[in-house]
C-alpha cells in the first residue's frame, strides 16, 4: 500500500511517516521543498515530491499510484489562514479524485457546538476543511481531536510554560471549560489505522483519551506530575482570547500568530460527544492513554532530547524561503555583510560541535542581554522570539526552527547556514564555517548578510552596525574559546 503524506514537515506528519514505514507502507511525501525532509532519520526509506497544494499542477506526480493519502496540513498562525485551507483542501480533494486514491485521511479539531455560540475561526476552518473532503468522493475518515499532549506539541508547550514559570496568575473565565485531551501516541495510531478502514466508512469520528478536564485542572495535574507545588489560579471576567493570547505569546514559546486561535478554540467546550471509532479500531489493551501518564511520557521525551518534532518544525508559504543569494551583487540590489574569522586552536570537529550546539539553552556566546532584548523586541511587534529554543541541545536539520532564525543549510563538519524569521525590514542569514588549517588546527569563518528592503531596511542596517562588534565579534571569538576549552 503507497500512503501519500502532506505535511510530512511538520508535527504530526513528521511523526506519522516513520510509523507507516514501520507497518510496511511505501510512503511519499508532498513537500513544498523536498530539501526540508533531507535530515530526516527516514529520509532514505521515504520518496519525497515537491508540490504545493496551492499549486494544482504541481499534484498530479505525488498523487500517481496512491492508495490512500493524508492530509495533514493548516495554515494556523498566517494572514487569511481560512482562505488558504478552503483552497488547498479543494485542490487536494480533487486530485485524490482523480488519481483514484481509495481513502483520505485528515486530522480535523473539534467539532464545534451547535449551540448558537460562534465557532473561533480555527474550529471553523477544520470543520469547513472536513466538509470538503467528504464531499470529494472519495472515502474519507475524518479525526476529530481537541488538544493534543506530546514532547512538542504547541498545545502542550503552552500548558507546559504556563505552568511551569507562573506559580500564581490571573486567568480567564474560560479555563473551566471542559476539554477531553488525546495522547499523541493515541492520534498517530488511529491515523496508522485509519488507512486500513473499510471502503464503506466515509465519516468523521472524535477521537479522545480517558479524562475530561477544564484548562485549570490541567494545569493542576501537570504541576503534579513535574514535581511542582500547586498553582495559584484566580479567574477574572475581563480576559478576553485577545488578550489571553498576548499573554500567552509573552510566558511561553508559542507565538501570538498561534496562541490566538488555540485559545479562542478552548473557549468552546471541547468533549468527545461519541466513541464510534472504536467499532472499527478498538482500544489498545490496556486503554488509552490517560492525562497524566501523557504528561509524563511527554516530559521524559524533553529531558532526554528525545523530541521527534515540534511545532516549531512547519514553515508555512508565506515564510521567506528565498535562499542565501550567491551572488554578492544580488539583482543590483545593496547586499551588507559582516565578516569575522578566527583562527582556532582546535580540530575541526570540536570546533564544529560548538557551531552545532549553538542556540536554545547554549545561547549565541556573545553579550546574552542585547540577544535576550532583540527577542523581546520581535515578540512584541509578533515575531517568533527567541523562545523557540531547539529540538535537540546537540543535532540539528535542515528546515527546524532554531530561536528565531531556521536552518537553511547544514554540511556536518563544514557549514550551518540559518535564515532570519525575526521581523526586520528585509532578510538576513548568519553562516558559520569551519576550515581546516595545514597544522591541524581550524578556522572560524562567520558571516552575516542582510538585503535591507526599502528605506526602513537601510536605516535599520546604519542603527545596528556599530553594535556588530560587541555581537558578532564576540560571538566568534567565544565559539573558538569554546572549541579550543573543548579540547584544553
Amino acid at each position: 500500500m503507497r500512503c501519500l503524506v502532506t505535511g510530512a514537515t511538520g508535527y504530526i506528519g513528521g511523526r506519522l511517516a516513520p510509523r507507516l514505514l514501520a507497518e510496511g507502507y511505501e510512503v511519499r511525501c508532498l513537500a513544498r521543498k523536498a530539501g526540508r525532509l533531507r535530515d530526516v532519520p527516514w529520509a532514505a526509506r521515504a520518496e519525497v515530491v515537491e508540490g504545493d497544494l496551492r499549486r494544482p499542477e504541481t499534484l498530479p506526480a505525488a498523487f500517481d499510484g496512491v492508495d490512500v493519502a493524508y492530509y495533514l496540513v493548516h495554515s494556523l498562525g498566517q494572514a487569511g489562514f481560512e482562505a488558504a485551507d478552503r483552497e488547498a483542501a479543494t485542490h487536494f480533494a480533487a486530485a485524490a479524485a482523480r488519481s483514484g486514491v481509495r481513502r483520505i485521511v485528515y486530522l480535523a479539531g473539534p467539532e464545534p457546538k451547535q449551540d448558537g455560540a460562534v465557532p473561533s475561526p480555527h474550529l471553523r476552518s477544520r470543520a469547513e476543511v472536513a466538509r470538503i473532503l467528504l464531499a470529494s468522493g472519495v472515502p474519507t475518515v475524518v479525526l476529530r481531536a481537541a488538544v493534543i499532549i506530546g514532547s512538542g506539541s504547541a498545545s502542550f508547550e503552552m500548558l507546559r510554560y504556563l505552568t511551569e514559570r507562573l506559580p500564581g496568575m490571573v486567568t480567564p473565565r474560560w479555563v473551566r471549560n471542559r476539554i477531553q485531551p488525546i495522547a499523541v501516541r493515541d492520534v498517530l495510531r488511529y491515523l496508522v489505522a485509519g488507512a486500513t478502514l473499510p471502503p464503506e466508512v466515509d465519516r468523521a469520528f472524535d477521537i479522545a483519551g480517558p479524562d475530561v478536564l477544564t484548562f485549570e485542572q490541567m494545569m493542576q495535574r501537570y504541576a503534579r506530575v513535574a514535581g511542582l507545588r500547586r498553582r495559584v489560579i484566580l479567574r477574572v471576567r475581563p480576559l478576553t482570547p485577545s488578550l489571553s493570547s498576548y499573554w500567552v505569546g509573552l510566558v511561553t514559546p508559542v507565538p501570538n500568530k498561534i496562541a490566538r486561535p488555540l485559545v479562542e478554540s478552548l473557549v468552546h467546550e471541547a468533549v468527545a460527544h461519541e466513541h464510534d471509532i472504536a467499532r472499527f479500531i478498538p482500544d489498545p489493551p490496556g486503554g488509552l492513554t490517560g492525562f497524566d501518564e501523557a504528561v509524563a511520557l511527554a516530559l521524559a521525551k524533553v529531558r532526554d532530547a528525545e523530541v521527534e518534532t515540534r511545532w516549531s518544525t512547519a514553515s508555512g508559504p508565506d515564510a521567506p524561503a528565498e535562499p542565501l543569494p550567491s551572488d554578492p551583487k544580488w539583482s543590483g540590489g545593496t547586499v551588507y555583510t559582516d565578516v569575522r574569522t578566527c583562527d582556532v586552536a582546535a580540530p575541526t570537529s570540536a570546533l564544529w560541535r560548538v557551531i552545532e550546539g549553538v542556540g536554545g539553552e547554549h545561547g549565541w556566546y556573545s553579550f546574552p542581554l542585547a540577544w535576550s532584548l532583540r527577542g523581546w523586541l520581535d515578540r512584541l511587534i509578533g515575531g517568533a522570539g527567541l523562545r523557540r529554543g531547539r529540538r535537540d541541545p546537540h543535532r540539528l536539520q535542515v528546515g527546524e526552527a532554531l530561536d528565531f532564525w531556521r536552518v537553511e543549510e547544514i554540511v556536518p563538519g563544514e557549514l550551518l547556514r540559518l535564515r532570519a524569521e525575526m521581523r526586520l525590514p528585509g532578510r538576513a542569514w548568519l553562516e558559520m564555517r569551519v576550515e581546516p588549517t595545514t597544522d591541524g588546527r581550524s578556522r572560524y569563518v562567520q558571516r552575516a548578510v542582510f538585503l535591507p528592503r526599502g528605506l526602513a531596511g537601510h536605516a535599520y542596517w546604519g542603527s545596528v552596525a556599530p553594535f556588530h562588534a560587541i555581537v558578532f565579534g564576540g560571538m566568534a571569538r567565544n565559539i573558538a574559546r569554546g572549541a579550543e576549552h573543548a579540547t584544553g
